[in-house]
């Protein structure tokens, strides 16, 4: 029997490559996944993850019952009596039961603790691994079916920061063009993005510009594979970026390389912002001078900002920008440099944060952050970001968890304290495919279904809309049924039978960016896809004729960079001493926290374990052990195996985050972006002990 090819889209990075799923029919099982020739985003190419990453879905560790603790039961002896006769032994932690009985027992808990400790005693995290359905009833069950305000997504440790600096700047926190203006653009700025590994289908469009017209410049804390393409490369401090930015609009407001006209028409408060940069101190591209081993940037940094300037533009950034205590301030010191030079609201000139969940960019517009409603506006009452939450529990005010496909047990900070916190909490109901650390820790774990069995809407970075398709049939639940289960047995009133009914009702809700986007439109254009905001016509640019501010200007929000980590102790002593810093990243094989791309032998084989990047300079440093333990202020890794490169900075280290066991989330803090609590990922200074 021929096998049968579904379109649909990839379940991993916010790139949201096209696919075309072969599909034994019979058997009920993918076969491969390959690219769709014709694909908008994909454009006939896939990364290892799109190609060979579907392995879990049918992987005999899927969660496939319901399963309910047994020291919850031991805890409630109330909902074990009612569920008598309804529970298997699974092993010495679990029962398994029915989805119906499982609901039962969560609805009786929340609604005890409800009933006991207020609404606001519980809290939803979660979101944007699923679709836009499930996000939006993920946030309408925390507000409406609970009535807590407290709703969070994973955005909290990857892209707020964006969304924060964007919104500020030029009133909407989204990219402004799509993938494709790369061919269209005559410079690329690309900073704090480790592109050819963690959103390689776009790496492969800015390779292929460079080839052609030598336009790229990379701007990192190491040397990455992007920079042997680029016409400039420039590796600078830990916790610098800001102040590479600030310097990069001293140089064009200097050289008056800005567009003045642009600038007179388009945006508001220049006179202030000129005369602040023009009087920092730490705007001057010289002040590179003083930090040894950095010098040369004193003169890299304004060709940089020449060749930004004075071209058609395009700038790119990552968590490497938005990991930061001033990663919001970093963002708004973008925005700054396309409002200058104009570059933005036109084909091939604008701005790209590029998300990193598939869904990212959906849940943020479905609402699910804690002060905004869907379609980013003020919700009636303003919640808690999750580092807020996890102090509330430690305080003993939050007392319930509902966690919706985020293993804020694995890749959030300061795991010792978050530990600590679940202990706490009274109840924890967890939706996913497999035991992640978090689901091991609750009391109730549903299994639901995966991107590639359900039907439902992912908005990929650069807003555009993609109507997913089941790829295999499976009896799994999708999390908005859950949702709709457990209100239903709260005494809710969520009445949806489908995710298209859902979906309706976020058109209307949500009506400034998806009223046009039927699910019949997104059928047909299933290729192309859509690109919100839609009404009659998608939106592929923004910020065409006004910005999405009050007053449809553009403006200037100036920090001030203060010198601190690295750069602070290279100025004052001239080495960094007494231990490394240390930043983290992603690989290409794996994803986040690896619970699907471990699942596959040809992904996982690659990338086994964390690795621990060390500089070959930094050798005699080092224990002579193959493996050591990296200790900071707030706990210790597990032993990491060792390589030294030529590509790492003397006094720096890199390694990645996705095994579990490796505890890298362990050595950061509560260090976080000054207005949005985005966790610093990106720098903290370890000692290197013997494993």
């Amino acid at each position: 029997m021929p096998h049968k090819e579904i379109e649909s889209v990839c379940t991993y990075c916010g790139v949201g490559c096209d696919i075309v799923a072969h599909v034994h029919p019979e058997e009920n099982r993918i076969v491969k996944i390959t690219a769709d020739k014709d694909g908008y985003v994909s454009q006939g190419k896939l990364c290892i993850k799109g190609k060979y990453g579907y392995d879990f879905v049918t992987d005999e560790a899927r969660v496939r019952a319901p399963r309910i603790a047994r020291r919850f039961l031991a805890r409630n002896p109330h909902i074990a009596e009612r569920l008598q006769g309804r529970l298997e032994p699974l092993d010495d932690a679990w029962f398994t039961t029915d989805l119906q009985s499982a609901i039962e027992a969560a609805a009786a808990k929340l609604g005890e603790i409800r009933d006991t400790y207020g609404p606001e005693s519980f809290c939803a995290i979660g979101g944007a691994r699923s679709n836009c359905e499930s996000a939006y009833l993920l946030q309408k069950f925390a507000r409406h079916s609970i009535g807590s305000p407290h709703i969070d997504c994973c955005a909290r440790v990857c892209h707020s920061p964006s969304l924060k600096g964007m919104r500020a700047t030029i009133g909407e926190g989204a990219a402004t063009n799509p993938y494709n203006d790369i061919y269209e653009t005559e410079f690329i700025l690309i900073i704090g993005s480790n592109t050819t590994e963690a959103h390689p289908i776009v790496a492969n469009r800015i390779i292929d510009a460079a080839r052609l017209h030598d336009n790229v410049a990379v701007i990192d804390v190491r040397e990455i594979k992007m920079m042997k393409y680029a016409k400039h490369k420039a590796v600078i401090p830990y916790e610098a970026n800001l102040l590479v930015l600030n310097m990069m609009a001293r140089v064009i407001l200097e050289e008056e390389l800005y567009d003045e006209q642009f600038v007179k028409s388009r945006t508001t408060g220049f006179a202030a912002y000129k005369e602040a940069i023009l009087s920092d101190p730490y705007a001057d591209p010289r002040f590179f001078k003083r930090i040894p081993g950095y010098e040369h940037l004193a003169t890299k940094i304004p060709v940089i900002a020449r060749e930004y300037a004075l071209k058609k533009s395009m700038i790119f950034w990552g968590l490497g920008v938005t990991e930061h205590i001033d990663g919001s301030y970093a963002v708004m010191a973008i925005t700054h440099l396309a409002l200058l030079t104009g570059n933005i609201g036109k084909t091939g000139a604008g701005l790209m944060p590029l998300r990193g969940q598939n869904n990212v960019q959906g849940a943020c517009d479905m609402g699910c952050l804690p002060y905004y409603d869907p379609d980013y506006q003020t919700p009636e009452k303003v919640g808690l970001m999750t580092p807020q939450l996890i102090d509330a529990m430690l305080e003993g005010k939050i007392k319930a968890l509902l966690n919706m496909g985020e293993d804020i047990a694995h890749i959030h900070p300061n795991q010792n304290k978050i530990a600590r916190a679940i202990d706490k909490l009274d109840f924890i109901m967890v939706q996913e495919l497999f035991m992640t650390e978090i689901a091991r820790r609750a009391d109730i774990v549903i299994g639901v279904r995966s991107a590639y069995e359900k039907e439902g809407v992912y908005v990929n970075a650069m807003r555009r809309l993609h109507l997913s398709q089941p790829l295999v049939s499976s009896d799994l639940p999708d999390d908005w049924e859950v949702l709709t289960m457990l209100d239903n047995a709260m005494g809710g009133s969520f009445g949806y039978e489908s995710g298209e009914a859902i979906w309706n009702e976020v058109r209307q809700v949500a009506h400034r960016r998806f009223s046009g986007a039927s699910y019949l439109r997104l059928r047909r254009h299933r290729k192309r896809g859509l690109q919100w905001p839609v009404y009659t016509e998608d939106t592929p640019v923004l910020h065409l004729l006004d910005f999405r501010t009050e007053d449809g200007l553009g403006r200037y929000v100036y920090h001030r960079y203060e010198p601190r980590g690295q750069v602070a102790e290279l100025l004052e002593r001239g080495r960094v001493e007494g231990g490394f810093y240390l930043t983290t990243g992603r690989t290409l094989p794996h994803y986040n926290n690896a619970a699907q791309t471990l699942r596959s032998e040809k992904l996982d084989s690659r990338y086994p374990e964390d690795l621990l990047l060390a500089s070959e300079a930094d050798r005699d440093r080092f224990p002579e052990s193959e493996r050591v333990v990296l200790k900071s202020a707030y706990g210790q890794s597990a032993p990491l195996r060792v390589k030294f490169s030529e590509k790492i900075v003397p006094g720096t280290l890199f390694t990645t985050f996705h095994h579990a066991d490796s505890k890298i989330n362990y050595l950061f803090g509560d260090e976080a972006d000054e207005l949005i609590l985005t966790a610093a990922f990106k720098s903290v200074k370890v000692e290197v002990l013997p494993a």
